[in-house]
Parts: structure tokens; sequence; C-alpha cells
């Protein structure tokens, strides 16, 4: 039995940190306020700090030497040079325990154990896999994405320009599949996330010590496993406890260190997850794996956390509102949707990469939408906040978003300051009660299906109030740059009647 033990630790998943719980306490004599890293015996603490500069090796020279050590390494089979220190050490072998009783019989209590852990992600047990849930959007190949374009010319025509264009098509793929991928997601990077590490490795065990996070491990129609954090309010008796905050991050942001805060100081139950690529989840973050990703997180969350799609709200940031357009696009049931600093296009280089979000942000979804707008965002024009209301505001309000109402919103949204939008605001003489009274009597008349005919009887004057009321409802200002934390103060659910 000793001898079998041995050999599986042999095999095992390298231990990083030991977080605290309840029902475990730490010796006294190293016992620390909360968790604590697990500390190697010599042997395999000098093992792994040669293996770790092996990784790094390999992470400079990956398309130039195929250092078959470091690929070794990446394969886990450099569990036999720590493992007599691992044998030795009493935390690694009740650790292993744990970990091969949860294998064994993945119950509630078992995962409870386990997740006083933080270790290989590789290892961790599968808490959801896509094959849990019938979903008639779904096969293996991958949640419904694009649509193909249709073709205004003849079949021979479309042979003779694919020919023509295939050069182009073949660099803008190898574009895409190298340095464009990880232009477009550096996040994905792997020296960025090992440069990152400790500080990932602070951010989750915060939420797991602070916040008693569970994590969790969904398999994704495309086989990638995305790693995800769960943070349950329900219990706490706050108003947004019942309400889960679903966290889609940007190109560089992990849930770690990442949007999840600005929920969690709000009271909110919180689901965070990682890109794939990301962290610990596995693949690699084009648009497909994306959207397959979100699929199986929102799966998860009402097939295992048990939340309604009336009561999630997708909140994403900068590149996330990619994967949050799809949601609400893929989900018109969900409670409402919160973009901040989202893009709407990329540049040509991206687009290879990463499709605009406006092809995924239609009237298809009916519900409430609350844009951030970033006022001294680097990256974030004012042209592309233009767009962006163009692509949520005529398809609902057609009659108040004619051309008249489309200027005035854009000539608010060109103001340089806050006193600037106020002027126009007041410019025009917009009265919010009457707007509010206005929009309360069409629905009650005419229901809430968009989209609404409210306006054509009114005067160009009146439509021109309405339409600044309801940019100013549908977006909110926030004066800083594109990567400073929102806080709480700024995030709220979305305008509703």
């Amino acid at each position: 039995m000793a001898g079998w033990m041995w050999l599986r630790i042999f095999f095992g998943p390298n231990l990083q940190r030991i977080h605290s719980s309840p029902g475990q306490s730490r010796p006294e004599s190293s016992a620390r306020r909360r968790g604590w890293n697990y500390q190697p015996l010599r042997l395999e603490k000098h093992t792994d700090s040669v293996i770790g500069w092996a990784s790094v090796l390999w992470s400079l020279s990956y398309y130039s030497s195929p250092l078959l050590l470091c690929y070794l390494y990446k394969k886990g089979e450099f569990g036999l040079v720590p493992c007599w220190g691992r044998w030795k050490n009493s935390e690694y072998v009740q650790f292993f325990s744990i970990l091969e009783e949860t294998r064994k019989n993945n119950t509630p209590s078992n995962k409870k154990k386990l997740r006083c852990f933080d270790f290989d992600f590789s290892f961790w047990p599968v808490d959801f896999s896509w094959t849990e849930f019938s979903n008639p959007k779904l096969s293996k190949a991958g949640v419904s994405l694009l649509k193909p374009e249709s073709r205004l010319r003849g079949a021979a025509d479309g042979v003779l320009q694919q020919v023509r264009t295939l050069p182009c098509h073949v660099i803008s793929f190898l574009i895409a599949h190298s340095f464009g991928r990880r232009m477009l997601y550096p996040g994905s990077v792997g020296l960025l996330q090992k440069f990152m590490r400790p500080m990932l490795q602070q951010g989750q065990a915060k939420l797991i010590e602070e916040f008693n996070g569970q994590r969790n491990k969904l398999v994704a129609c495309d086989g990638n496993e995305i790693d995800t954090m769960f943070v349950d309010r329900r219990a706490d008796g706050r108003p947004g406890g019942s309400t889960l905050v679903i966290c889609c991050e940007g190109n560089a942001g992990f849930y770690e260190v990442g949007c999840m805060n600005t929920p969690l100081e709000g009271g909110y139950s919180v689901l965070g997850w990682n890109h794939p690529g990301f962290g610990d989840s596995t693949g690699v973050p084009f648009p497909q794996n994306e959207a397959n990703a979100m699929d199986v997180v929102i799966q998860f969350a009402m097939q295992k956390l048990g939340f309604q799609l009336n009561d999630i709200i997708i909140y994403a940031w900068s590149i996330g509102g990619f994967t949050a357009s799809w949601a609400v696009m893929s989900y018109p049931e969900l409670k409402a949707v919160v973009l901040d600093a989202s893009f709407d296009d990329l540049l040509p280089l991206a687009l290879k990469v990463m499709p605009c979000l406006t092809r995924y942000f239609s009237p298809r979804y009916p519900g409430p939408v609350l844009l951030i707008r970033r006022t001294k965002d680097e990256i974030i024009t004012t042209a592309v906040h233009c767009k962006r209301v163009d692509v949520i505001l005529p398809p609902r309000y057609p009659k108040v978003m004619a051309d008249e109402g489309v200027r005035v919103v854009r000539e608010w949204l060109g103001a340089s300051n806050t006193i600037a939008e106020a002027t126009v605001y007041s410019q025009y003489e917009v009265d919010d009660d009457w707007c509010v009274t206005v929009l309360q009597s069409y629905r009650t008349h005419n229901g809430t299906a968009f989209p609404w005919s409210v306006g054509e009887d009114m005067t160009l004057e009146c439509r021109r109030r309405l339409a600044l009321f309801l940019a100013r409802k549908y977006m909110r200002n926030f004066e800083t740059t594109h990567c400073t934390p929102l806080p709480f103060s700024e995030f709220r659910a979305p305008w509703t009647l």
C-alpha cells in the first residue's frame, strides 16, 4: 500500500498554498491569520526551482528550440525528482489523500476539504461538463457563432474571388494564429502569466479565505477546462445576494485580480471565470472557444448553482464585451447586461481573431442595458461610443432616434466634461419626469416588446428631449482611464421603467 501511495505521489501535482477553513487549523508554531504557503522540503524546493527556470527557458525558446526536458515538465513528468521530498512532508501527504478521496467520491464534503488547497489545476476534479445538460444550440463542434455572409454575385464569381483573395486569407490566418492572438490577448502569453503568478495566487487566496469563494472546473464542448470562482451571497440577507453577476474579464484580466471585486463590494453573488488560455483555463481565446466557455459558465450557473436566467446580470469590462454580447444574444431572458469600457470594433489585424461586438449585440436582446463610458479612456474614442449608441437605441426606439435624435445624442457624447454634458442636457430643456411619464404611458397601452413606436406623434423638440433622456439612462459616464478598476459606487443595475 505504501509503495502504491509513493507511486501516486510520483505523478502528483505541485502544491502551492493551503487555505484556511473553519474545520482545519495550522499548528501554532507556524500558523497565520489566514492560509499559508505550502513549504516543500529542501529536495522538492530546489527541484521545483530548477524546473521553474527550465520552464522560463521553454517560454523564451518556444519557436526556436524543442527543449525536451521542458516539454516533459509541461506534461507533468517531473514528479520523480521531488517525490521523496513530498513523501516525507506530512502536509503534502494529507493533501494528496484528500485529492485521491475526492477523485473516488466527489461529494460536497470532500470538495469542501479540497478547496483548502491550491495546486495544479489539471489535477482538479471536474465539477461540471457540457455533457450534463441538453442545449439544442450546442454540439461538440461548439455553440452557434457567426452566420455566413450572403453572396451577392454568382457562384463562379465567388470562386474567382476566393482564388484571388487566397494569399490574403493565408497571411491573415498565420498572423491571427501566431502573434496576432498574443497581441490581442496578452493575458494568454505564458511569460506574462508567470510574472503575474504570485499576484494571481494572492487574489485567489483572498477570494477563498475572505469571501468563502468556491473554485470549480468546467469542461466546455470543445474540451477546454475553464477555471471559475463562485462567491455565494444568498445566505447573507443582502438585497443583491439573490442576484448573480457573471464577470467577463478584459484581454489581460483574470478573475483573481479583475472586475469581480466591483460587484462583490455591493453584496452580489458573483461568478468569475478565466478566458481559455488564461490562468489555469486551457485552450486559446479564439472567438469560438470564448463562446463555448461562456455557454458552459451560464449553464453551470443554472444547473449547479441554482440561478434562473432572470436572476443573472452579465458584467463585462473591455474586450469581455464580446462574450457578454454573445451571452445576451443567446439567452435573451438574462436579467441585464453592464458593459464597461467595452470594444465595438477592433483594428483590421484583430478582426480575424475577434469579431466586432455589433454583429452580436442586436435587438434580439430586449433586456436592460447599461453602457459605462470612461471619459478619459485612452482606447475607446467618442466615435466608438456614438456607434455603440447607434447599435442599441435606434432598434428599440426608431421614432425617437431618427436623424435629429441621433444628432443631439452625438452632441451630448461629444461634450468634453460633465459640465459640458449638463449644458447640452439643459439646453434642450429635458424634463426627466415628463420623459418617464411618456414612456410608462406607452408601455401601459402597448406592452414591452421592442421596437417601440413612441415619439411618432411628437414634435421635433420633444423627440430630442426623449432621445437625450434615453441616452443618459442607457449610458453612464465615469471620469477615469480605461484600466482603472471600477468602484462599486459606479456599478449599478441598468435602468428600467
